[in-house]
């Protein structure tokens, strides 16, 4: 653990990460200066509120300043080539991120849920049965609430459940949970690394310092693709799957099932909850594998999970006007997330019957892989952003393709087309941040932009009004 009393500590990058790790060091007596390379009305107003507490600020930074530092605490949308990391580490500073040191600075035990996609949903359900069953409980991470925001009052949890992606774990050195989930290992992010087996080694960080007593709860396919690149797994291990009748807890004919020694019996019923489809019976097994380890009780479990419904802008059917459903999955910024949103759309008697919205800044992924089940569920694509012209040419072949200058203009040709019985589908398959601040920014945009439509016609017929569902179970 780094001691922070009278440290001279630099962070790097100003946004909420950034700003929380701040505070949380001054607050512990560290000085602080804090740099971003960007100089933007946002930052300026975040540096006046972080200089009131005795942090320096630097914006338009290009290098580290020229003084001595104990460590460095660096945001996870800085990469290890940025400039500032580079020199750095030509000085010999130590480089921790946000995740390390919020955690060397908690109280209380850790479960970490990492992979590709699921993270959200896995740590919403665990959240809820460990709550259900009496525990104090805070879920903060990527997605979430900062670590550092939260480190303070942990003296008064029983377990931080923390979102972690791999950008956060790049900057991991000693970072052990008790118990950690690894959900999946879907290609992404390969516009950040070189390779797919880059990406997965990174994630798997989150394993790495684990010891003999603690647990791992991991997919199987996520654990063949572990192994394959030789990658160790000190801790004990619990597997679940939707495919692989072998692991541990698996999916029979819609039951979730387990052989777990003095466990070994149906679970759960996936067709009593509000959460549906392959995907969310993965993620249900993780939060269910959770409390297995730490001894809940199973009807305890089921009744929270029964009940448990998806995050916002994640297939979130925000409407349906004249016939026409409305989905916002705008979390889906990976080709994964993309397939199983189109494996769940409502189906129209087997017909393609879904007009797709895509697009966005690029990850360096493969868009032909998608492509047959394009041609099997899609009527047509309307694609926006930095990456639609690589999209449209490897999706041209399979769907009619429809280059958009922006989301509200793709949601009103897509609606200008649909017929009842249609859906119309926000799924990216990409980053939003060409466009927006985030996935929830364009989100946002989009039920707007769908409330807006729908406004229209209700002005002009009278009669027509959207029926906005929370619930967010995938079929």
């Amino acid at each position: 653990m780094y001691e922070l009393e009278n440290k001279q500590v630099l962070v790097v990058g100003l946004g909420a990460r950034g700003r929380a790790a701040c505070e949380l060091l001054r607050g512990s007596g560290a000085g602080v200066m804090a740099v971003d390379q960007a100089d933007t009305v946002d930052l300026r107003a975040e540096a006046d509120r972080l200089r009131p507490l005795g942090v320096e600020i630097g914006l338009g930074a290009i290098m580290p300043p020229d003084r001595q530092f104990s460590f460095a605490v660096v945001s996870p949308a800085v990469r290890g080539d940025n400039p500032i990391v580079l020199e750095l580490a030509r000085r010999q500073v130590p480089v921790i991120g946000e995740l390390e040191l919020g955690c060397q600075q908690a109280k209380c035990l850790s479960i970490a849920v990492a992979g590709t996609n699921g993270k959200g949903t896995t740590a919403m359900l665990i959240e809820r049965v460990l709550a259900h069953n009496g525990r104090k409980v805070a879920v903060c991470g990527h997605g979430a609430r900062p670590i550092c925001a939260v480190a303070p009052q942990t003296k008064e949890l029983d377990y931080l459940v923390l979102q972690v992606n791999s950008f956060q774990l790049e900057t991991t050195h000693f970072f052990r949970p008790a118990l950690a989930v690894l959900l999946n290992l879907a290609a992404d992010h390969l516009d950040r690394y070189a390779t797919q087996a880059e990406y997965v080694r990174t994630t798997c960080r989150v394993l790495q310092n684990q010891q003999a007593f603690d647990w791992a709860i991991v997919q199987s396919e996520a654990l063949a693709q572990m192994r394959s690149l030789d990658v160790a797994l000190p801790s004990k291990i619990i597997t679940f799957s939707a495919k692989d009748r072998e692991a541990d807890l698996y999916l029979e004919r819609g039951l979730l099932m387990s052989r777990l020694p003095d466990w070994s019996w149906p679970l759960l019923n996936l067709e009593d909850c509000r959460l549906r489809g392959a995907h969310n019976a993965e993620n249900l097994m993780a939060a269910l594998a959770v409390g297995r380890v730490l001894r809940l009780p199973l009807d305890t479990m089921v009744d929270v999970l029964k009940t448990a419904e998806a995050e916002a802008h994640c297939f979130e059917r925000i409407a349906e006007v004249n016939g026409v459903q409305f989905i916002n999955d705008s979390k889906a910024t990976n080709l994964d997330a993309l397939q199983k949103a189109l494996l769940s759309v409502p189906s129209a008697g087997g017909a393609p019957n879904a007009w797709l919205i895509a697009g966005g800044k690029d990850k360096g992924l493969d868009y032909h892989d998608v492509g047959p089940l394009l041609a099997q569920r899609t009527k047509g694509a309307f694609i926006i952003g930095e990456a639609r012209e690589k999209i449209r040419a490897a999706w041209s072949l399979f769907t009619p393709c429809v280059l958009s200058d922006s989301l509200l203009e793709a949601v009103s040709l897509a609606a200008k087309n649909a017929v009842p019985g249609d859906v119309i589908l926000l799924s990216p398959a990409c980053s939003s941040f060409d466009q927006f601040r985030n996935y929830q920014h364009r989100g946002e945009v989009f039920r707007q932009a769908v409330n807006g439509l729908a406004a229209t016609i209700r002005g002009g017929s009278g009669d027509e009004h959207p029926n906005r569902q929370t619930a967010t179970e995938r079929q």
